[in-house]
């Protein structure tokens, strides 16, 4: 398997790197680097064609850029850049069609709208959603800060948690006007403080979890796909009850068999286990795996549903988990050093 890693543009990194991932053994082996934007801190690959996408969080003027994974005998491998209207894009995501790409800009606290053409490039923004409010906590929510904008798996809604006013917003995609049309007005609100990160939806189509960088917490929603609304049914803690010090939560992904669900703690260092009832939607806490390493961001998991991967960006490394049946990690081999990895992205080898 091919892994793309995003990364910050410190410490020597070289943008966005290709790596060689042995399914069998847990080896990851480096290829090279695909490209070299400023901050390509978070991937999304392309449904369609050979194409993939990144951001370039900038804190003056925010971009996306669009790459060529196959770019034929002199053709070029960058497809262009398009600004995202706003400051410091985190997150970007494509819908299930391959057709629209939506990100969400953490410094202005808002999500752009991108067209994509018939050869994976980007159009200029059709739109942008503004968002709006506060929360309690003073240094960290003085205003709305986007940070994630997720397609549900119909293509026709999107949500956006914004950390900055405890609200996921919940748009739906104007396909014919290139519009966002805010569907709740004022969004779902959260547990104030929580700060709202990262979202993802159950394969089955009727559960979706949000994880809470500050409160540091887990919340699994009942999703009602036709009327395309979220009812909160459980909110968990990601840290043991004896934790003390100061972490905050990053990542959150389902296992592919739909039986399990983990996220990641920055200043824990660890990945929290929950079991997963895909009848009712509840988890239940199975425990903690230290990262290998500092402050892990992104992870990833092998579609086979074999192999988990973290990328820890203060310690530059990526550690490898192999997944048990129970749904517990188990470090394989040593950490593999890379600058400041961000976004972790599995693609199938070529």
């Amino acid at each position: 398997m091919i892994l793309y890693v995003g990364t910050y543009s410190v410490r020597g990194s070289e943008g966005i790197y290709l790596l060689d991932f042995n399914r069998d053994t847990g080896k990851l082996t480096m290829i090279g680097t695909l490209a070299n934007p400023r901050n390509p801190s978070f991937l999304a690959l392309s449904p369609r064609g050979p194409w993939l996408y990144s951001v370039c969080e900038e804190q003056k003027a925010g971009a996306v850029t669009a790459l060529a994974l196959r770019p034929g005998p002199g053709e070029e491998r960058t497809l262009g850049h398009q600004s995202t209207l706003g400051v410091g894009p985190c997150h970007l995501a494509v819908d299930p069609t391959g057709q629209w790409l939506v990100s969400a800009n953490y410094g202005s606290g808002d999500v752009a709208l991108h067209p994509i053409r018939a050869d994976g490039g980007l159009e200029p923004a059709t739109d942008l959603a503004r968002h709006t409010g506060s929360g309690p906590d003073v240094e960290r929510q003085s205003q709305p800060h986007a940070h994630s904008a997720n397609f549900d798996p119909s293509g026709r809604f999107i949500v956006a948690p914004d950390l900055g006013s405890d609200r996921l917003m919940v748009y739906e995609l104007d396909r014919e006007q290139g519009k966002l049309k805010e569907h709740l007005p004022g969004g779902v609100v959260v547990q104030p403080g929580a700060g709202p990160r990262h979202f993802t939806f159950h394969a089955n189509r009727q559960w979706a979890y949000l994880i809470n960088e500050l409160d540091n917490t887990i919340v699994a929603y009942r999703w009602d796909e036709a009327g395309g609304t979220l009812t909160p049914v459980q909110t968990l803690s990601t840290l043991p009850a004896d934790f003390v010090g100061t972490s905050y939560c990053a990542d959150i992904h389902i296992h592919p068999s739909g039986r399990f669900l983990y996220g990641s703690n920055r200043g824990h260092d660890s990945l929290a286990i929950f079991a997963l009832d895909p009848a009712t939607g509840l988890l239940e806490a199975r425990g903690y795996v230290p990262t290998g390493g500092e402050h892990p961001r992104n992870f990833a998991i092998s579609a086979d549903g074999e192999w988990l991967l973290v990328g820890n960006m203060n310690s530059d490394n990526i550690v490898v988990f192999r997944i048990g049946e129970d749904g517990g990690l188990e470090q394989v081999g040593e950490p593999f050093g890379l600058p400041a990895p961000v976004c972790l992205l599995f693609a199938a080898a070529e």
